[in-house]
């Protein structure tokens, strides 16, 4: 008998998702919000990415969650095209983006709207918010339009 006979019927696949803690729960309440919501300094004002519980500037222990624009450009990006984890397998190709918020803060995250070959360094995007669950609120991105 084969080891995959063995396992049975396979069970559906279940998308991974963050679990908030004390460290980071600012920020996934802020998404389930709609609102882009990152750490910053008391002491020194440093913005933060992702949510710790110092400031890597200061090392104070004193934060507070601030709303910011969403708004920043690409980084740099990759096409995951596999083989990737076998959740995200249907997904594939997709990408994953660096985005550098106007604010400072460098977010992984992903480009929506965008095929791969119109990814560029430097391209303007904003924030658009994926509710995934009744809990769970995704941060994403789209390309900023510009206005004629």
């Amino acid at each position: 008998m084969s080891d995959d006979a063995k396992l049975g019927p396979s069970a559906p696949l279940v998308i991974p998702q963050p679990v908030p803690n004390p460290d980071n729960a600012g920020f996934w309440d802020g998404c389930r919000q709609h609102v882009l919501c990152l750490q910053s300094c008391v002491r020194c004002g440093a913005v933060r990415h992702p949510p710790r519980p110092a400031c890597p500037h200061c090392r104070s222990f004193d934060g507070e969650w601030r709303r910011v624009s969403g708004r920043g450009v690409v980084y740099t990006f990759t096409i995951v095209h596999g083989p990737t984890l076998a959740v995200f397998q249907e997904q594939a190709p997709y990408n994953v983006v660096v985005v550098q918020l106007a604010e400072g803060p460098f977010m992984v995250s992903v480009l929506i709207d965008t095929p791969a070959d119109r990814i560029t360094i430097g391209m303007p995007v904003e924030v658009v918010f994926d509710d995934v669950s009744d809990t769970v609120t995704l941060p994403k991105f789209r390309p900023v339009v510009r206005q004629a």
